[in-house]
């Protein structure tokens, strides 16, 4: 197995943080604000939020390093033996909520995480991925952005693509209103298959593909004329967005559980939001047809 290199997977994230925030600031025009932190527990973080920009509403691209002496409960749920076990976590996690109800919203994070004890072998994985919410669907922009995410996991496995497609399907989907959040893209987490080296090759891959993948539809879309009822649904959906980060997103709990910067942490959230009682949209609109025609599981490359 090659050596397990932090400091090579550290300055990775911190490169691809100022890359995307270089990436958006030049399609929006403005630049973000930066904040560093440190964890009263150790370790700390690099905070970069771009607010109230001609493009993006908000925008926040976040580095965490942060290190304890025993795992939270959100993170050994799954793996029981990783109990008792010191840990480092790192990565780049990234939300951005357009002002324009055209362009989607869109999250992203890569991550490395190891646990270690004495007289035993560490245990590492790579997570992350990306996913797209739409407010309203565009078939050109769901195809893009899947043709994107399978091109960046193909040299490493044919397999990679469809596994972590339906991961991110399964996992960004809203239990109590069975409804997916939006039109998918990666998820994938505990992942150490290819070993060290190879393993953190496909995590810079997926990372690297995100502007490729984002940058195109937010061109496409952000000249296109909206309205107030464009702009009432936008902040609508945008509490779905809301529902799902604070009821079932493992990476929110885990920053609360281990006692992270909660304005870093719950930076994913909108700057605005409405939630309507018992809504319905009207038959045969845009605004349905999000929800009857693109946020049902489906093969976007078989289109």
């Amino acid at each position: 197995m090659s050596a397990i290199d932090k400091a090579a997977v550290k300055a990775y994230l911190l490169d691809l943080q100022d890359r995307i925030c270089q990436g958006l600031s030049a399609l929006d025009g403005d630049e973000f604000k930066e904040d560093q932190w440190e964890r009263a527990e150790g370790g700390g973080g690099r905070s970069r939020v771009l607010e109230e920009g001609r493009v993006f509403e908000k925008a926040g691209v976040n580095f965490s390093h942060v290190f304890g002496d025993g795992l939270p409960p959100s993170a050994t749920a799954a793996r029981p033996e990783l109990a008792g076990r010191s840990f480092e976590a790192m990565g780049v996690s990234l939300v951005i909520h357009p002002r324009n109800p055209y362009v989607p919203t869109s999250h992203a994070n890569v991550r490395f995480f190891i646990a270690e004890a004495p007289g035993a072998e560490p245990v590492w994985w790579f997570g992350g991925g990306y996913d797209l919410t739409p407010y309203y669907g565009n078939e050109e922009d769901c195809i893009h952005w899947h043709q994107t995410a399978q091109a960046a996991c193909l040299p490493f496995g044919e397999d990679l693509y469809p596994r972590f497609k339906k991961w991110c399907d399964d996992y960004f989907y809203l239990k109590h209103r069975n409804e997916a959040r939006g039109v998918g893209g990666l998820f994938f987490d505990d992942f150490n298959e290819l070993g060290f080296e190879q393993s953190f090759a496909f995590m810079q891959s997926v990372g690297n593909s995100f502007m490729e993948a984002y940058g195109p539809i937010v061109e496409r879309r952000d000249s296109r004329v909206f309205g107030e009822r464009q702009r009432e649904f936008q902040l609508y959906r945008r509490g779905r967005y809301v529902e799902f980060n604070l009821v079932f997103d493992r990476g929110t709990l885990f920053g609360l559980q281990t006692g992270g910067r909660t304005e870093s942490i719950l930076m994913s959230l909108p700057p605005l939001v409405r939630w309507v009682y018992d809504y319905s949209p009207e038959p045969g609109s845009a605004e349905a047809e999000l929800t009857e025609r693109f946020l049902p599981h489906r093969d976007w490359l078989a289109q």
